[in-house]
């Protein structure tokens, strides 16, 4: 391209985002981007703008030096590859991302004036949280063609719906009541705490509500054309690994990758125990790249022994890998506590189990992971949650409106979690997390996939290029578990048959 034309484009785009490049500036990053493909320049671009907006700045007239220190860390990110193959990143190491609606974009924590997370939230951490849930949905919502002028996005307020028996609605300007007597209900599971669009007229100090809607969803790709290559799942990469073509096509030729996802595996059973030793003989002569245990690990989670019980039945499992040397050597395994496992409580997140219960097993099986839950796993380009708890009924009990027999519910569920953009759109005194780790819960940009691992039936649904899998409780469903193939985003459903 053309160098004037070239500096008339770059130019353009840092003015767009508020920002004056000086002279010196503007013609160094010309001549860095002399080499782009014109198909490229666009998006090489804003990656220059995003990192030069990271660095602190005193005003808007952007330096050389400036310009120089974004395309240096541009340079670092296009340079990631192998080492960010596969990652583990628990919730705790999930980087927090605020909305600034003056700038209309995500900025890190760092650049807030918000203090750094502490698990023994503030009253202003509680506050905090209902806010940027609203205001992750808001910004969603006023970019879909079908709302405009916007509309407003809001909440049940349960802390009111609670003791007076009557619903009202809120969001950060005020508090309304509710009259539900004449409402439609659109698709989903509506729960207190949930965030939805109301149509309908107000009279009488009541707001009328003739029909509810979630916010709508936004696939991952729509979410990253605004904001460019910004890393919102973690990770090491400092930028999105979407951008990256070299680990697409790791991904697009590595066939054989394949993750086996497995729930509720209750170790001290000794037909679980039977079951997973075929599922190993099966899969020896070709390992998985991972295999994904959720909990609970125990079928009787609780009293004295419940400890020293699971370190036992931890070793018994180790024991039965060590058996199978190609998947000893091959596979990894990956752990993620379910509610009723040993840990602080029901709080989410929830750490991994604690150190002194899974150091055997660790050591007889070097490449394995505890984890939190959730947790999130990064695989070439592919992004994934993990969330294991038992969801699917909680909702459908907590809904204000009983769902009808004939819905299908995982369909409905799915569709609430990614229009809530967020992992228990539940009332705190129903689902507590730690209020200044709330973030962590956050289904937002949407991953490639987010396995719900419940006790409620099988299912398999594809929602805003998502794909949403629950394998169901393994000694429950009658052994029953689900297997994913990168290459080629296939589900496969998959059981163990009986002797």
């Amino acid at each position: 391209m053309e160098p004037e034309r070239l500096r008339r484009r770059a130019g353009s785009a840092f003015r767009l985002r508020g920002l004056m490049l000086r002279a010196d500036a503007l013609k160094y990053l010309t001549e860095a981007l002399q080499s782009i493909s014109e198909a490229e320049l666009d998006n090489a671009i804003e990656n220059v703008i995003d990192a030069v907006e990271k660095q602190r700045l005193s005003s808007n007239m952007i330096e050389q030096s400036m310009v120089e220190a974004a395309i240096q860390e541009c340079s670092q990110a296009a340079d990631e590859t192998i080492e960010n193959v596969f990652n583990i990143i628990g919730a705790f190491d999930i980087p927090r991302f605020i909305y600034n609606s003056e700038r209309k974009k995500f900025l890190p924590l760092s650049m807030t004036s918000l203090p750094a997370p502490n698990l023994f939230g503030s009253a202003r951490d509680k506050a905090e949280l209902f806010r940027e849930r609203y205001s992750v949905l808001q910004q969603r919502t006023h970019r879909h063609e079908l709302f405009t002028p916007s509309p407003i996005v809001a909440h049940p307020d349960d802390s009111k719906s609670k003791f007076q028996g009557k619903f009202f609605l809120e969001d950060p300007t005020g508090v309304v009541q509710l009259d539900l007597s004449k409402a439609q209900f659109h698709s989903g599971l509506y729960t207190e705490s949930c965030f939805v669009l109301a149509e309908g007229w107000y009279e009488d100090e009541v707001f009328h509500v003739k029909a509810f809607g979630f916010p709508p969803t936004e696939p991952s790709a729509t979410t990253r054309a605004f904001y460019g290559n910004v890393n919102f799942f973690g990770g090491p990469s400092s930028a999105s690994v979407k951008a990256s073509a070299k680990l697409k096509q790791l991904e697009d030729e590595n066939e054989d990758a394949m993750f086996v996802f497995v729930s509720d595996v209750w170790l001290d059973q000794a037909e679980v125990l039977e079951k997973l030793h075929t599922m190993f003989a099966g899969y020896s002569s070709a390992p998985p790249t991972c295999f994904f245990f959720c909990g609970n690990f125990s079928s009787a989670p609780y009293g004295k022994s419940q400890i020293q019980s699971l370190k036992g039945s931890l070793k018994a499992l180790a024991d039965i890998i060590c058996e199978y040397p190609s998947i000893h050597k091959s596979s990894r395994f990956v752990f993620v506590p379910g509610p009723e496992d040993p840990g602080p409580g029901s709080v989410l997140p929830r750490p991994p189990l604690a150190e002194n219960i899974t150091e055997e097993f660790r050591q007889l099986v070097p490449f394995s992971v505890f984890t939190t839950n959730p947790c999130r796993i990064q695989y070439c380009t592919q992004e994934i949650i993990i969330f294991r708890e038992d969801l699917v009924n909680k909702m459908c009990r907590n809904c204000i409106r009983s769902p009808s027999s004939n819905m299908d519910i995982p369909s409905h569920f799915v569709k609430t979690v990614l229009s809530q953009g967020h992992l228990t759109p539940l009332p705190l005194y129903i689902s507590p997390v730690y209020w200044a780790y709330d973030y962590s819960l956050r289904v937002y940009p949407v991953p490639d996939m987010l396995i719900i691992a419940d006790k409620y039936d099988p299912f398999t649904v594809t929602s805003s290029d998502c794909i949403c899998i629950n394998p169901g409780s393994f000694p429950r469903s009658g052994f029953s578990f689900k297997v994913f193939y990168p290459s080629n985003k296939t589900v496969e459903d998959s059981k163990l048959q009986g002797l």
